[in-house]
């Protein structure tokens, strides 16, 4: 029987158990069989979007070897044919599904005898045209010498990024604690029948802890598990470890709450029986709440590890996000409260098990300020990942639980709502309900063009006739059509649609121009920009992006655009990538969820591209005019953005507006003549007013390289690495503006230096 072990973030689907998602750095199968054994594997790989490039790891006795892997090339369905032999010592095989994150399926099935492997393949090829078959025949089945025990081919980007991270830990210094009696943090972990080894590791990961003035509290739900009790009773003398025995078993809420009422520290945070604190993970923490005295909660990021905490993948977070948190919660492990808003907040409540934690991080948050949430980007917290979780095992209603929580959450806010699948079905879109004028606001949508007669068409027949919203008016912002088509294309809408109009005037084109221009002359209540060369595809787009408003302080909401081969073009801009700004996740499947499924959610953004942007007419009249003289083509749109992320407005993309973007088609590109130096002033002046070089863009993290749309995990020397890690306040990360310069909202972090200049124009 073949045994699969997925590594480095490669998760199944909840929703459907033959698919994966491969997320991580080098995320690899590894397929082991016993010394007796079948002696064909067939191995099925179909991508579930595009196509993937998968590889194969030949084992010759020493470990897993570049010189001795086989790449195949991209495609959209694999099978291979491996034949390992009845016997023999040699008994893995290591499977790279794929070179980027992406979604398959997957299937391994084993045969005795080449006719019924062949009878296999031959009835896979005629059910799927265009499968793929590549057979690895005689594979090496006996140790010629001693392994080399290891799986990678070298130290990897997450060992080297845990270990440095620790090391810079090591070295930061904090405060005298207090004393036992009074301790600054209690530590409250719900215990139900964990294996004496669970525990033993979790209170190890506590006493080497390199802080005092903590206090563990073991809260027991009724365990009957003879280990757990033995464990108790052994430990019932040791003062450094406070185990409450409750008689019976309650759930999940009922013995945290047990566990906090017996709580003395001035701050709270949970820990799960099966998981461990990270080495100097307690010294972060202290730290971060000696620099940021007036916060009121705090977050870290996560290693995950396997039943052997070995770490296999990395959960790092964004700064925090009330919109994403909406959708899912990112958030978690580390959360740190303090004990008497927890306490007012009368804890946890048992009806939301399998979600209780998300219910109380919601209630928590409520009336505080973004400013009073901060996250400290270091792995304080390793998760054990082995699907054994309340939440795994009982995931239907851990999600009824936390969409009750959601739905709660926004009733409190006096915003009728329901709570929907959003596009991963086990995360949430919160739908706030149109019962009111107001939440149907007349909307501007301005338009800039010139000629052009393909495009214009179907975008206004799109507006007209693909879209479910009809307060709506069109400016048309023409600098120069002498196309009879486009102009008689013009005068036709004008004669059907009353709120419909065009203005022509020879200039030569100035995208920040054209838009003051609409906007001078819209009457909506807010406006939506729209780039010539977008498809509509979808009716509820604009209804979506009006929904997003109704979140806190949002000014700016922007689409999710793709390319006419359905792959990714705008997700979200990230400011600082290549010392500019440059789009997220760039080219990916359109399907691609990225980081905790995030692209499959809205979220808050320091940038969207204004090729489809809505603006509410508040947010207009404050950060003013488009900047006509610095920006009249490339980078306007970033630099509207930050204007507004400064003077404190919320920037929200959502996935759920989605359309075509046949991207510069109506104005070519800017790589050559007059247009090229015109680009390199731009992008001048975008570093000079924003200092976009050093920004750390709230929605990425400080640990992410900002040279690629796809950022990897930036590792290195610790000086590299924390040029800026530990001890900074939030003036470490800043976007240019004098007094009203605008921050991350983490505690401490890193800052990276990115020499190229590889990020695009924006909206075009």
């Amino acid at each position: 029987m073949v045994e699969i072990v997925a590594q480095n973030e490669l998760s199944a689907d909840a929703m459907d158990h033959s698919a994966w998602f491969a997320e991580g750095n080098d995320p690899y199968f590894l397929l082991r069989f016993p010394f007796a054994r079948k002696r064909f594997l067939a191995i099925r790989l179909t991508a579930c979007d595009g196509e993937i490039e998968p590889k194969i790891y030949i084992n010759k006795g020493r470990g897993f070897r570049e010189e001795d892997s086989r790449a195949v090339g991209r495609s959209k369905d694999l099978l291979f044919v491996l034949d390992v032999g009845r016997v023999g010592t040699i008994g893995s095989v290591r499977l790279d599904p794929a070179t980027e994150p992406c979604r398959f399926a997957m299937s391994v099935e084993e045969f005795d005898t080449t006719s019924a492997v062949e009878h296999h393949v031959a009835e896979q090829s005629d059910q799927t045209s265009g499968l793929e078959c590549i057979w690895l025949a005689k594979l090496p089945r006996f140790r010629t010498s001693l392994p080399i025990l290891s799986f990678r081919r070298k130290s990897s980007a997450l060992q080297n990024y845990i270990r440095t991270t620790a090391s810079l830990a090591g070295e930061i210094s904090v405060s005298t604690a207090p004393p036992v009696a009074h301790p600054w943090l209690s530590i409250v972990v719900p215990v139900y029948n964990a294996p004496a080894r669970y525990l033993n590791e979790l209170v190890s990961s506590f006493l080497e802890q390199d802080t005092t003035g903590t206090e563990l509290i073991l809260s027991d739900d009724g365990s009957t598990a003879e280990e757990t009790l033995g464990w108790y009773a052994a430990r019932k003398h040791d003062a450094r470890i406070n185990c409450i025995l409750n008689p019976a078993n309650g759930g999940i809420a009922r013995a945290s709450n047990a566990g906090l009422a017996q709580a003395k520290g001035e701050w709270v945070t949970f820990l799960d029986h099966d998981d461990v604190i990270a080495p100097q993970g307690l010294k972060v923490i202290r730290k971060a709440i000696e620099v940021s005295p007036k916060a009121e909660f705090f977050y870290t990021d996560e290693v995950v590890v396997n039943d052997d905490l070995k770490p296999t993948g990395l959960l790092l977070k964004p700064a925090y996000d009330p919109v994403l948190l909406s959708g899912v919660n990112y958030i978690n492990h580390f959360s740190v409260y303090r004990r008497e808003r927890l306490r007012a907040l009368e804890f946890l409540r048992p009806d939301f098990d399998g979600s209780q934690d998300y219910d109380l991080l919601l209630r928590y948050l409520d009336g505080l300020d973004d400013s009073q949430v901060l996250h400290i980007p270091y792995p304080a917290y390793w998760w054990r990942r082995n699907g054994k979780t309340y939440s795994r095992t009982f995931l239907g209603k851990a999600t009824d639980s936390a969409r009750r929580a959601l739905h709660e959450h926004f009733e409190r806010k006096r915003k009728p709502n329901t709570i929907l699948p959003a596009l991963t079905d086990t995360l949430h879109r919160v739908n706030f309900k149109n019962d009111t004028p107001a939440s149907c606001p007349k909307i501007s949508i301005i338009i800039p063009n010139k000629d052009s007669y393909e495009l214009i068409a179907i975008l206004l027949k799109g507006i007209y006739e693909g879209t479910d919203y009809a307060n709506h008016e069109v400016i048309v912002v023409d600098n120069g059509t002498t196309d009879p088509a486009t102009i008689e294309l013009y005068q036709e809408y004008a004669r059907r649609y009353p709120a419909f109009q065009f203005h022509i005037k020879v200039a030569p084109f100035n995208f920040s121009r054209a838009i003051n221009d609409g906007i001078a002359r819209a009457s909506g209540e807010h406006f939506l920009l729209l780039n010539n060369d977008v498809e509509i595809i979808g009716r509820d787009w604009l209804n979506e992006m009006v929904q997003c408003l109704n979140y806190d302080k949002v000014g700016i909401v922007g689409a999710k655009l793709l390319y006419p081969d359905r792959r990714i073009q705008h997700a979200g801009v990230i400011v600082g990538f290549g010392g500019l700004a440059g789009h997220w996740y760039l080219n990916k499947p359109e399907t691609f969820g990225g980081p905790m499924n995030r692209l499959h959610l809205r979220s808050s953004m320091a940038c969207v591209t204004g090729a489809v942007m809505l603006i509410t007419r508040e947010c207009a009249e404050e950060i003013g005019l488009w900047d006509e003289e610095n920006f009249a083509v490339a980078y306007n749109d970033v630099d509207y953005c930050c204007r507004a992320y400064k003077a404190g407005y919320r920037i929200v993309w959502t996935p759920f507006a989605c359309m075509i973007h046949h991207e510069s088609v109506s104005r070519g590109s800017d790589k050559s003549g007059e247009r090229r130096a015109r680009f390199e002033v731009e992008k001048a002046n975008l570093r000079r007013l924003h200092g976009t070089r050093d920004f750390i863009d709230p929605a990425s993290h400080p640990a992410y390289s900002r040279d690629r749309s796809d950022p990897k995990l930036v590792t290195g020397t610790p000086s590299v690495v924390a040029r800026t890690w530990f001890g900074r306040t939030l003036t470490s990360s800043r976007l240019k503006s004098g007094a009203n310069s605008a921050t991350r909202r983490d505690v401490v972090i890193s800052i990276h230096d990115v020499g190229a200049d590889s990020a695009s124009s924006i909206h075009e």
